[in-house]
């Protein structure tokens, strides 16, 4: 190829360039309607390379079949959790996507790798915002940070009193003592539409996501909330007295690409 050529490709690569960065850095925006949170239980010492393996050949290739890459995660209290959320813009739209990725070169070429590290990957929550302002809504945060998972499990009936609760009384106070509120989640009701990867049925949660600089920072909120009124002050006994099991706190380092970040 001679050099009139090549610099006539020039500005195709620089644009080409361009649009696989817009795809990496690009803020969430809006994102998402539809939210799983996927917990991975993986064999010892399989975490890095299953982090290795999909920051290399699956980010792009999920965000291909639009589907949102929102975050992948360390668990810092398990060494062998890998945890990461995906987003989609409606149930029909993910079934489509799902069947797009898994069906595709990335995941046929890689998938003996990837699940070679697994000892389970059903721990899988599927999650819409409570309200439109409520998912994730602002651009990744800076630095890496740590990002925070407090998953409640409610008696379906009680469910919308809580999270009116939350929205009123409990995110306030989270964000006074040094919290950044990064989305809370509810249950997504919908019947699973991509039914080849099993999600946890017939839960109800509630999950608020929080953003802190670091783990010094997540342990002086905590003494800052211990330190002021009970977060159940004034709450309707009824509401508080019955959770179907016991609350789930998930701390999370977030990975090189992750888009969510403390």
């Amino acid at each position: 190829m001679n050099r009139r050529s090549l610099l006539g490709l020039a500005p195709l690569m620089a644009l080409a360039a361009q649009a696989k960065a817009a795809t990496q850095d690009k803020p969430m925006a809006t994102c998402c309607p539809i939210v799983e949170l996927r917990q991975y239980t993986l064999h010892a010492g399989g975490r890095e390379v299953l982090i290795d393996l999909f920051e290399r050949a699956f980010v792009e290739a999920q965000e291909a079949v639009r589907i949102r890459v929102i975050g992948t995660f360390r668990d810092l209290d398990d060494p062998n959790r890998f945890v990461w959320l995906r987003g989609f813009p409606d149930m029909a739209a993910r079934a489509k996507s799902l069947e797009a990725f898994y069906s595709g070169p990335a995941w046929q070429a890689n998938r003996a790798a990837a699940n070679a590290t697994m000892i389970d990957s059903d721990n899988v929550l599927l999650l819409r915002p409570t309200t439109p302002e409520a998912g994730f809504a602002t651009a990744a945060g800076q630095g890496d940070g740590l990002v925070v998972a407090e998953i409640r499990y409610l008696h379906p009936q009680k469910a919308a009193a809580f999270q009116a609760f939350v929205a009123e009384r409990i995110v306030p106070r989270m964000k006074a003592a040094g919290a950044r509120a990064l989305g809370t989640f509810a249950t997504a009701a919908s019947p699973n539409s991509f039914p080849k990867l099993p999600v946890r049925e017939g839960e109800t949660v509630h999950a608020t996501f929080l953003g802190f600089s670091g783990e010094p920072a997540h342990r002086a909120w905590r003494d800052a909330l211990a330190a002021g009124p009970d977060w159940r002050e004034g709450a309707p006994e009824a509401l508080l007295s019955e959770f179907s099991r016991k609350p789930e706190v998930i701390r999370l380092s977030p990975t090189k690409r992750s888009r969510l970040r403390g």
